[in-house]
């Protein structure tokens, strides 16, 4: 049949396609050492809808800790426009060339929010910024961390970012008018790469567990090569206890008070990752509450978790959005790029607005704070703390 000749040759381009791109994870270098660098380029992009509104505000705290810096020349700030709906739309392309050729000057970018087009929105069929930015700058590992110390709860969830259900995300094929076939990806380097990064954490941050989360019992040989694959890795690191959870009883587990202070440290494949740590989030505050790091090892992304919130820009409430998120994410960056004094500056100024004194509540509609004004009282915060 002539569809079954269509889909099978579909197939076989996306399999050469991996293959391709196989050899290329393989071929890749070491981290990139930012002490050698004789300036570190931070890019901020503003993204869509409460994109640029939350990124301004991050970026207003960021040039404060770093006005040394920046004066230096230690650090620059580069703005990069251009990851609009409108203007992704007009390039037909997820990121236009253009943009990701400003991206790649840059060695970490603090990333606003970017509108996905869903079935009925009146944009073309192009893929998800963020999915297109992990795979063109190879950010394999999505890192969130959600901490509630009066509930016990410390996790960190290290998300494989270039696989699972997500690498073949806009390239499944419609077979017939009855048939459609996505597809998920497991690699080797790929699974490795991500464990060896969470075990290395979990090492060099005192914590005994690593839990590995999938549905490996149904979907065989994808998640049980991502299972097998991070089995064999926990073998190299013998003071760390290692256990293994399938998707749907972690989320289970996650709500149960007692079991969930066990969870330390949580390897998951894409699309497991993203949902449960929505989930996580919500412990802490919601979505709006939690940074997210995208690492790789020539480039690194941080972003909040949270959509762009177009309804709340149509319905004029944007100026009330949580810059939480993106201020969090904030706090990731300056420590991945070793300022991790200044990381803890900022962290401990945001638990004292969001969670100790609470001046000013963050609603999203007008009984809250304004997004700026929450930002001058972060500000004002840290700058309190640093003349006492």
């Amino acid at each position: 049949m002539e569809c079954i000749k269509s889909a099978t040759a579909k197939f076989n381009q996306l399999v050469e396609e991996q293959l391709a791109r196989i050899e290329r994870m393989n071929g890749s270098k070491d981290f990139v050492d930012y002490k050698s660098l004789d300036t570190i380029v931070i890019g901020i992009c503003g993204g869509d809808g409460i994109g640029p509104i939350i990124t301004d505000e991050s970026l207003k705290l960021l040039r404060f800790l770093l006005a040394d810096e920046e004066r230096s020349g230690k650090v620059a700030f580069k703005t990069i426009d251009g990851l609009t709906i409108e203007n992704r739309a007009k390039a037909g392309k997820a990121i236009p060339d253009d943009v990701l050729e400003e991206l790649k000057t840059c060695h970490v970018i603090l990333k606003g929010p970017t509108t996905t087009p869903r079935q009925g929105d009146p944009w073309p069929n192009i893929e998800s910024a963020n999915v297109a930015m992990r795979k063109e700058l190879d950010l394999f590992a999505n890192v969130r961390p959600v901490k509630v110390p009066s509930e016990g709860i410390d996790w960190t969830f290290f998300r494989e970012n270039t696989e699972g259900a997500y690498a073949l995300g806009s390239k499944g094929v419609n077979v017939t008018d009855d048939l459609a076939i996505d597809f998920t990806v497991t690699t080797t380097e790929g699974t490795r790469r991500i464990a060896r990064l969470a075990f290395e954490y979990a090492k060099n941050n005192g914590k005994d567990r690593v839990s590995i989360i999938t549905k490996a019992n149904v979907i065989k040989t994808t998640d049980g090569k991502f299972l097998d694959i991070c089995n064999e890795m926990a073998k190299e690191y013998p003071g760390i206890s290692t256990d293994d959870w399938y998707i749907d009883i972690l989320a289970a587990k996650l709500i149960d008070q007692k079991r969930r202070r066990d969870f330390q440290v949580l390897i998951l494949p894409n699309l497991y990752g993203d949902i449960i740590t929505d989930e996580a989030a919500e412990f802490q505050g919601g979505v709006g509450t939690a940074g997210s790091a995208n690492i790789g090892k020539r480039y690194a992304m941080f972003e909040a978790i949270h959509g762009s919130a177009p309804r709340m820009v149509e319905e004029g409430r944007g100026i009330y959005a949580d810059p939480c998120s993106m201020m969090r994410a904030s706090v990731m960056l300056l420590s991945h790029i070793g300022y991790t004094d200044k990381a803890a500056q900022l962290e401990k100024a945001l638990d004292i607005c969001m969670y100790e004194e609470k001046r000013l509540v963050i609603t999203g509609r007008d009984t809250g704070a304004k997004c700026a004004d929450f930002g001058d009282y972060v500000m004002e915060t840290m700058q309190c703390r640093m003349q006492n």
